[in-house]
């Protein structure tokens, strides 16, 4: 069996952004950040042209994720203790345990995960660079996707996904 796939790991294919993560025995980490870094496999059929996908034509939609991650406090929304809402003055409001956050709401960014590690920043990533891929190149049938997400150089949670 023959396969094929691109491999992106560019210099600007990274993001800033504050987080928390939450440990399985209740305790938590304090506020802070990562100069996170993004690196992707995408593996498809070749076209009639040999191409998995063409670079210039993927890389602008890494770029775009990683866009709409930087600069921003990233909150797990769908973790069971951790609660957030948005005041009417544009404040968001997050509290876990004893702690009590407020931000201005263009800085928080509230994902579907349940904690903020580089791993489900990997899935969210993966999943969504996978969906805008499908919704711009229809012919391109993506067989396996891995993306890695570094929070630390050699530190870093991968998600893989196989059709």
């Amino acid at each position: 069996m023959e396969r094929w796939s691109i491999e992106l790991e560019k210099e600007n294919f990274k993001f800033s952004a504050a987080h928390f993560l939450i440990f399985p025995d209740g305790t938590a980490e304090r506020l802070h950040g990562h100069n996170y870094r993004v690196f992707v496999e995408i593996e498809a059929e070749l076209s009639r042209h040999g191409l998995v996908l063409d670079f210039k034509m993927v890389k602008p939609i890494v770029r775009e994720i990683c866009d709409a991650l930087d600069e921003h406090w990233i909150v797990p929304g769908e973790h069971p203790e951790l609660r957030w809402n948005e005041r009417a003055d544009g404040l968001v409001e997050v509290r876990y345990k004893e702690r009590y956050y407020a931000a201005p709401r263009a800085d928080v960014l509230v994902l579907p995960i349940n904690n903020s590690s580089s791993e489900n920043l990997a899935t969210w990533f993966g999943r969504e660079l996978l969906a805008r891929i499908e919704r711009r190149f229809a012919d391109v049938r993506v067989a396996r996707l891995r993306v890695a997400v570094e929070e630390t150089t050699g530190q870093r949670g991968v998600y893989l996904r196989e059709a």
